[in-house]
């Protein structure tokens, strides 16, 4: 096994063990230099039968993976191995398997089912419409990683495979069973797009009615001889979806997406009800498509059309200008702009490639249908019919900038990445902590830059400074403990540590001169070596350390400084 704290191939080091199953350990670790966490899967030969074919298998594995790009599926970054270990570097993924969910609070409501069977369905779409398709086959709660903010990302590729038209049959029996679809173990031909729609279907089933198909009486029924309340459409997909022949169960996720999209509008009682209304004003609505009928088909075929054209772009995108183009086929949707930025933050973000993403700002050049140049300004067309999703690119960007920025100098990453966060600082508390502390350094720099200031206003600046820093250091103490959350906070105090450290002598000339007291600077550095103290030890004891030092180096600075000033107020 690793030991926690080595560092593996000089860049991660291991951090503690987050996971373990029969033939494999998983640890979270951090790239200190790029200052991000990652998750390192390790496979030893020491007590694994078949350790060759094991291996072999993820090498097909994460050889797919390194292939994908999607929202809702883990990043492989890194593949090390020598003769006694395999290890694979992925993206370290906050949250609990919805398994634990259902251990924890048993059958989930169907509102937040169907909003988890959306994006299931949309990444098993992204899978099946690759060249060759792939299919998963292993669909099922303990599969899906539910992440503090409601979304979903799809692990473990071990029994995915890439379909073959001319196979007969698959060669092996995989998948789960209680979720697999019957052709999964032999006699009904290879798995295929219309296998995973089934594990879809029976993880469904599990979700909503807390009933495994796994256990006796190892069966789906009907969810609503189950819970009666549930919806008669969502009953109608979920068998639809684990029919045992293939070609009676939807057979494409474009297909399932659409019911799943409209599961209310397909109860019962709804249709009775639109049944009723459409009678009433029939005769109207006739006359009214019988006018309207070609301008609807012309505009329908080009949404249908453009819609096609941005997946097929985004599905084969390689490079920036193909991701780019994707933007520019339809500036109101969100997945090309954080398929972009995760494309660049595979790497450190170089400054031509901050640029790239600042030039959105600015907007996009295309040849409209003359053949002329224009300008499109995609970031104001998403913002104006999609404003939830462009708090969340902005959101997305601004993290780029500061954590995966190439530059050293703290000041710039935080300016650079304040003008995406100020967008979206309203709906992300850590976007508004880390605007406040690019205004902070950004004040200094204006002190610095100033060779002229007098006195009187150079110690107001010092004092409005001080402000800014005791309204940010409270700000912490609403963050939780999550990682992301920990980061934060670390980071935060860190910063405050170092802008009080580096402005010793301002700090001191505002005391003497009664704008500040020792008493405040030592509180607020206590406050905050007191608040390192609720970030988990296990993960972060030497980044705790170390912030805990400057803080001690800080409050000795303060002492030296002010006995060679002369001592001020108290």
């Amino acid at each position: 096994m690793l030991k926690i704290g080595s560092i593996i191939d000089g860049k991660y080091k291991i951090l503690n063990k987050v996971g373990q199953g029969g033939m494999s350990v998983v640890y979270l670790a951090m790239n200190e230099k790029a200052n991000k966490q990652w998750a390192i899967k390790e496979v030893r030969k020491d007590g694994v039968k078949d350790f060759e074919l094991i291996k072999q298998g993820l090498i097909v594995e994460t050889d797919m993976l390194k292939k994908l790009s999607h929202p809702s599926l883990p990043s492989i970054v890194d593949v090390i191995e020598d003769d006694n270990t395999f290890l694979i570097v992925m993206d370290y993924i906050q949250g609990n398997p919805l398994s634990k969910t259902l251990e924890e609070y048993g059958a989930q409501s169907q509102e937040n089912v169907v909003e988890w069977a959306k994006q299931l369905c949309d990444v098993l779409g992204y899978l099946h419409s690759r060249k060759p398709p792939i299919i998963y086959r292993d669909m099922k709660p303990a599969n899906v990683m539910l992440k503090p903010d409601g979304s979903i990302t799809l692990i473990d590729f071990g029994t995915a495979r890439e379909y073959k038209s001319k196979n007969i049959a698959d060669t092996t029996c995989l998948g789960t069973i209680g979720y697999a679809a019957p052709e999964q173990f032999g006699g009904m031909g290879q798995t295929d797009a219309r296998t995973d729609i089934y594990c879809l279907g029976a993880t469904l089933y599990h979700l909503v009615t807390g009933m495994n198909p796994c256990e006796p009486p190892y069966e789906i029924k009907p969810i609503r001889q189950i819970n009666p309340a549930l919806s008669n459409g969502l009953e109608k997909i979920i068998m639809k979806c684990t029919q045992r022949d293939p070609d009676a169960r939807y057979q494409s996720c474009a297909e399932l997406m659409y019911d799943l999209e409209h599961f209310d509008e397909m109860d019962n009682t709804y249709r009775r009800k639109m049944k009723f209304r459409l009678g009433i004003f029939i005769t109207s609505v006739i006359l009214t498509i019988g006018f309207g009928c070609v301008a609807i088909w012309g505009n329908a075929s080009a949404e249908n059309i453009k819609s096609k054209n941005y997946s097929y772009i985004l599905s084969n995108a390689k490079s920036l200008d193909d991701y780019y183009n994707a933007i520019l086929t339809d500036p109101s949707k969100t997945d090309a702009y954080i398929e972009l930025v995760n494309y660049l933050r595979t790497d450190t973000l170089t400054k031509e490639e901050a640029d790239g993403l600042n030039q959105l700002q600015a907007g996009l050049d295309r040849k409209n249908s003359n053949g002329y140049s224009e300008t499109v300004n995609v970031l104001e067309e998403l913002k104006e019919k999609n404003y939830d999703g462009y708090i969340d690119v902005c959101y997305e960007f601004g993290n780029a900038f500061l954590f995966s920025s190439d530059t050293t100098n703290d000041r710039e990453r935080y300016v650079n990445a304040s003008k995406w966060f100020s967008e979206a600082k309203n709906k992300y508390e850590m976007a508004s902590i880390f605007c406040d502390i690019a205004s902070c350094l950004q004040l200094i720099d204006q002190n610095h830059q100033s060779t002229m200031v007098q006195k009187g206003k150079e110690l107001q600046e010092y004092k409005n400074l001080w402000d800014k820093l005791t309204k940010l250091e409270s700000k912490i103490n609403v963050l939780g403990k999550t990682p992301e959350e920990s980061d934060t906070k670390i980071n935060v105090i860190n910063s405050i540590t170092n802008i009080i450290y580096n402005n010793a002598n301002g700090f001191v000339n505002a005391i003497k001169n009664n704008g500040l007291s020792y008493n405040d600077i030592n509180t607020l550095l206590s406050d905050m070596n007191s608040s390192l103290a609720d970030i988990d030890d296990s993960i972060y004891k030497e980044q705790k350390q170390q912030v805990s030092a400057m803080i001690s180096d800080t409050m000795e600075k303060y002492k030296i400084t002010s006995a060679e000033k002369g001592s001020g107020n108290e």
